[in-house]
């Protein structure tokens, strides 16, 4: 059914306030994984700060036109929501058969692999709280697993903006106490070893690693058509990425400063104190695990709509029954979901760099790519002269930082496996943190 744009009508039960959707917009965009933005500062130096903050311009614009694809003018001249989500998007502009499926990949693909880094993430967290203990980095990561099954249990989007909401309050302290702790350190800040030049080596890695984080599009359609009220899209956006883009370069730059090149991977490992680095790593642990719902709702709802909606629209019956209950097997399906995300974090234990990896291949056409190319497409006639421009500027710049990113961080992956560091020529082992 279409939908006003700005009308409070929904069909959805569980409706949220713009702050409910700021909470989860700055879970997904201002999460864990600003811990690894002092060693993307490492790997590409003033050029990744600068990065940092055109990525948060680029992706709030794009989060913002994928939102107005999901709308037409009716014959009043009134916006109507006429799609419902990135893959109604896709196959309006590329058919149902090839382009939902393509999108549908790409935001699983994205969302199994934020899920996994959480899982990675607090398994790493505390293997550097705990480095003497005889519990490796496998057995904590399935300790960790073991509280998140029961997200396999989350039927509201409100819940999920509560969890939200306590992780970024979570998140808001342990940054905090970084920073000041940095300001501490401020007689012995490393200002020479921040780089100017760009390293083709690692410039591309720490690309991946800032789009990546930056993320939010495949969130949005879901929150946006939960929101009370949906004039406040816009506003929200513009706020979220602000305070994203100022604290990020500002955390990166201040970390690195601190530590420089001896910069790990998770920065809370370079805290020297013991006592203090457990202390903030095991609070994070806590926030990776407020972090998870999100991505993991999101990729449930995905797999639901996709697979297990019922009969005849998709191939399997539907997960739940008429009382709007989880079947035993529908749940059986979710916390086997989450099992699988453990098993593939066990599998492949190299957080940063994966990171980029896979911001420079779905990041970039999730991000940057494909919400300005369905734009063009679907307000071709109605866009102003330097929307176009704009449009097609970011998907040059998406295709070519993506082609770059998938290389140098495939590449560094691969020698970072056999212990040596992600530069080819530079002899000195990896710091794995």
């Amino acid at each position: 059914m279409s939908e006003k744009r700005g009308s409070g009508a929904s069909s959805h039960r569980h409706q949220i306030t713009e702050w409910q959707a700021a909470w989860n917009v700055t879970n997904a965009i201002q999460g864990m994984f600003i811990v690894s933005f002092p060693y993307a500062v490492v790997q590409g130096g003033y050029w990744a700060i600068v990065a940092m903050v055109a990525v948060a311009y680029i992706c709030c614009h794009t989060g913002k036109i994928l939102i107005d694809c999901l709308y037409e003018e009716d014959s009043s001249g009134r916006l109507v929501r006429v799609r419902s989500s990135y893959v109604a998007i896709a196959e309006e502009v590329w058919g149902r058969r090839i382009g939902g499926r393509i999108v549908n990949c790409a935001q699983l693909i994205e969302l199994l692999m934020t899920c996994i880094l959480y899982v990675l993430l607090c398994g790493d967290l505390i293997v550097g709280s705990f480095p003497n203990t005889p519990v490796d980095l496998t057995s904590w990561i399935m300790i960790c697993t073991a509280p998140l099954l029961a997200c396999a249990f989350l039927k509201s989007l409100r819940r999920v903006s509560w969890l939200s909401f306590w992780c970024t309050v979570a998140h808001m302290i342990i940054n905090a106490i970084i920073v000041i702790y940095c300001f501490t350190k401020a007689g012995d800040f490393k200002w020479s070893e921040v780089q100017v030049k760009i390293n083709i080596w690692t410039f591309p890695i720490s690309m991946g690693i800032v789009v990546f984080s930056y993320t939010s599009q495949i969130f949005l359609p879901t929150l946006e058509g939960n929101m009370i009220d949906r004039s406040k899209f816009n506003c929200m956006m513009h706020w979220t990425h602000i305070a994203a883009a100022l604290f990020k370069a500002i955390f990166s730059y201040i970390g690195f400063l601190t530590w420089g090149f001896a910069t790990k991977e998770v920065i809370t490992n370079n805290l020297p104190t013991e006592s203090l680095r457990v202390i903030v790593n095991i609070i994070l642990v806590a926030k990776a695990m407020l972090s998870y719902p999100l991505p993991f709702f999101a990729a449930a709802e995905l797999l639901q709509t996709t697979f297990f909606d019922g009969k005849p629209q998709t191939p399997f019956p539907s997960c739940f029954d008429d009382e709007d209950s989880l079947k035993p097997w529908g749940l059986g399906l979710r916390m086997g979901l989450v099992i699988f995300n453990m098993l593939l974090a066990i599998f492949i234990p190299k957080f940063a760099l994966l990171m980029g990896l896979i911001g420079s291949f779905t990041g970039t056409m999730l991000s940057f790519v494909w919400p300005c190319y369905f734009h063009i497409k679907l307000k071709w006639h109605s866009l102003r002269w330097h929307t176009k421009i704009q449009d097609v500027t970011i998907i040059i710049l998406g295709v070519i930082f993506g082609a770059m990113g998938v290389y140098y961080s495939g590449h560094a992956l691969e020698r970072s496996f056999h212990g040596e560091s992600p530069k080819p020529f530079n002899p000195r082992p990896l710091n794995d943190g």
